[in-house]
């Protein structure tokens, strides 16, 4: 009794494709690792990320859950009205203190 057909087992098309699907085994392993990777700014709740900061065509992007907001600067210097509201200060221990303006 024959197990093995002797034309199958030395057909060189096989070998191509057991590569191939080790190579996509390991694609899958590094996308698996790129998405846990803990520097990844995404993988946070929240994150704010500033592109190009100080530029005109600077972009803020803030990831709060599972919403992400996207504010982009028009490059012209805002303007308006306004008055003085209070004093801030910041003290040795780095917090802040707001004081109002009667």
């Amino acid at each position: 009794m024959r197990f093995l057909d002797d034309d199958e087992a030395n057909d060189p098309m096989l070998s191509v494709v057991n590569l191939i699907d080790l190579f996509l085994v390991i694609i899958g392993m590094l996308m698996v690792v790129i998405a846990q990777n803990p520097l990844n700014p995404f993988s946070q709740d929240r994150v704010v990320v500033v592109e190009n900061p100080g530029e005109s065509h600077m972009r803020i992007t803030i990831k709060d859950g599972q919403e992400l907001k996207r504010y982009e600067s028009s490059g012209k210097v805002g303007e308006g009205e306004g008055s003085r509201a209070g004093v801030t200060y910041r003290l040795d221990d780095g917090r802040m203190i707001y004081v109002p303006e009667k």
